[in-house]
């Protein structure tokens, strides 16, 4: 368990939330961990940290990894007391909320972290110390999952991490929205947002994801799902990406996060 601490660890988000912004996000965690939920001994519990002015995201996160497990219970935890007091008329069995940060003040592990939009507030260099504190709080084989998305969930970069640390880096977007794959690097989680520069192991990622779309464009008649995962097959030929063609249809793919990782 957690050390107590007498306040939360953090700082208060804007608290923009809408319905479904992290769809995408939900939908990645419940294909890819779903048999690490399915596995744990006893009901697994994933927190929705920082999940702002409405509850919406942890309603959501409950009801699509229940489709993983059926057990699942979900703790949203906010910095901001009136959001939890808002937040706690839709308690219902298996959902509850907490006042709470970094910290995560709940009785033992979490088998899934996800924070969104969490982290972009911070500086690069607090990124570090926070994902360490939040991985020491899963559970064996427990994910924390942390990214940024835009206002209505068309775009999404997020890391996952384990307890030994980032594994993988993953960009999902709504295809139909999407002129070029660099579009993403707004939406890049603050660990890579001010590395996307020349030198940059992310900048060349998205350099090359450009070139291979470009050169996907005559598959664009097929339909921008088609193009993507024509520019995908073509971009695995020099990164080590780790999905198969179920997430790519998506609108995924996903990076080892060794192949991203800041230079230096």
């Amino acid at each position: 368990m957690a050390p107590r601490t007498t306040r939360p660890v953090g700082t208060t988000t804007r608290g923009t939330t809408h319905p479904n912004r992290l769809r995408r996000m939900d939908r990645w965690i419940a294909a890819v961990h779903g048999p690490a939920l399915r596995r744990s001994a006893t009901p697994p519990v994933a927190v929705d940290l920082g999940y702002g002015a409405a509850p919406w995201t942890a309603v959501e996160l409950l009801a699509r990894l229940r489709t993983a497990d059926p057990r699942t219970e979900v703790v949203g935890i906010e910095i901001e007391p009136a959001r939890v007091a808002a937040a706690r008329p839709y308690e219902r069995e298996g959902l509850r909320f907490l006042h709470g940060g970094f910290e995560v003040p709940m009785p033992g592990e979490a088998a899934l972290i996800r924070a969104a939009n969490v982290l972009r507030q911070y500086d690069e260099d607090e990124v570090a110390a926070v994902w360490a504190r939040l991985c020491e709080r899963l559970a064996p084989g427990g994910l924390l999952v942390e990214g940024t998305c835009d206002e209505i969930g068309r775009r999404h970069v997020w890391v996952a991490l384990d307890r030994s640390g980032p594994r993988t880096v993953t960009f999902a977007t709504r295809l139909g929205s999407l002129e070029r794959p660099s579009d993403l690097a707004e939406r890049l989680p603050k660990a890579l947002i001010h590395r996307n520069v020349p030198g940059e192991p992310v900048h060349a990622f998205l350099r090359d994801f450009d070139r291979a779309w470009a050169a996907a464009a005559p598959y664009a008649s097929l339909g921008a799902r088609q193009r993507w995962i024509r520019a995908v097959h073509d971009l695995a030929a020099d990164w080590p990406l780790t999905d198969g063609h179920r997430r790519r249809r998506q609108g995924e793919v996903t990076v080892r996060w060794e192949a991203l990782a800041p230079a230096g």
